[in-house]
């Protein structure tokens, strides 16, 4: 189960053994040009254009042997709609998820098990931690060939300039709370610093008020090292950190101080990591094509101590009050009688342009 395709407009990547796993011998799938996946998702993240009008976003579309294609279009309302055609037979379905402007960003998944005769379209806000999601009707397995030229730019395709980049699974992808941590994060626990990887069920961690609590649950995720996965790396002695950490865009460090208190009456804030960016104290890391994330659950969305510095644990919410939810998330397998509940944020998250403020405000 891996990434089998990932695309930009400055790279293409496609391998049948697994990007980034290219060292390999053993393919994941056949060669065959009719070789049809029976399990699969195709990520995209795009930015809407503000004027709201209609806008082709992926697509691929053939002739022969009979008529095939696949379209993703931004609709007015913020909204995406699918069309699937397989010679006679359509599959549609059309989200709409709010009204974003111009800077927020869409991930769009379309995931599909033929052996379930299960299809599902979602679309999240990365920023704002929104979801929404539809059940797709009449979906067929697609040919591997089709959407390698389409992610890879060959054939009668459209790869709009908003998307950011698209990815090519071969499994049902998880969608909802997500890690944002590198596996070689030190997290703070009564032993001393260890790797977050390397926490399990029932080992405890220090939380940022000095409070010893146990992980409920340590989960991780593979995914394409683009857009609001992209990987930062958040340098010491920045932020109080004793080394470097590798974390996701959305990973949300809580800041404080007099500057805090002063410019937001507040004892702490959330700031998240992409926000932090700025040539020096946060920087992008080498382009790699994937990259991994773990975080930890903890009772009460405590905030942990990552080299030094506290981050944000995994914010799950009521989503064990949702088993439809659930089920599609990195914890679907997990019992919900064992997960916990989750409020809104204990800070004020901040917006980019009051981190900025805020950064200045330290600076000077």
């Amino acid at each position: 189960m891996t990434w089998i395709a990932v695309a930009d407009h400055k790279e293409r990547r496609f391998s049948l053994r697994g990007v980034g796993e290219d060292r390999t011998d053993r393919r994941l799938h056949p060669g065959d040009p009719d070789y049809q996946p029976q399990c699969g998702s195709l990520m995209f993240e795009t930015r809407l254009s503000p004027d709201g009008r209609p806008q082709v976003l992926l697509s691929f579309s053939r002739s022969w042997p009979e008529q095939r294609s696949l379209t993703f279009q931004a609709i007015p309302g913020g909204g995406i709609s699918m069309v699937q055609v397989t010679g006679e037979n359509i599959a549609h379905a059309a989200l709409t998820h709010g009204v974003p402007g111009r800077t927020d960003v869409l991930r769009v998944t379309f995931s599909w098990d033929a052996g379930r005769g299960f299809a599902r379209l979602t679309v999240e806000r990365p920023e704002e931690d929104q979801v929404a999601s539809v059940t797709v009707s009449d979906v067929r397995p697609m040919r591997l060939q089709d959407l390698r030229d389409m992610l890879l730019g060959k054939g009668d395709q459209i790869f709009a300039r908003d998307v950011v980049f698209a990815a090519l699974s071969d499994r049902v992808e998880p969608v909802g709370p997500m890690p944002g941590l590198a596996p070689e994060a030190m997290v703070a626990t009564p032993g001393g610093y260890r790797e977050a990887a390397d926490l399990r069920r029932g080992d405890t961690v220090i939380t940022r008020t000095g409070e010893i609590v146990p992980v409920l649950h340590a989960v991780s995720r593979r995914v394409p090292a683009r857009g609001s996965f992209a990987p930062v790396r958040l340098r010491a002695p920045y932020f109080g950190l004793r080394d470097d950490v590798i974390t996701a865009p959305g990973q949300r460090l809580v800041i404080d101080g007099p500057e805090v208190e002063y410019l937001f009456n507040e004892e702490a804030v959330l700031v998240p990591a992409r926000h932090l960016m700025n040539g020096f104290a946060a920087l992008p890391v080498q382009p790699v094509p994937v990259q991994t994330y773990t975080q930890l659950i903890l009772p009460a969305h405590e905030a942990v101590l990552v080299a030094g510095t506290a981050m944000e644990s995994l914010n799950i919410g009521r989503i064990r009050r949702y088993p439809e939810r659930l089920a599609a998330t990195l914890l679907a397998e997990t019992d919900r009688s064992a997960l916990p509940e989750h409020g809104h944020a204990a800070f004020k998250v901040l917006k980019w342009f009051e981190a900025i403020h805020l950064a200045r405000q330290r600076a000077a």
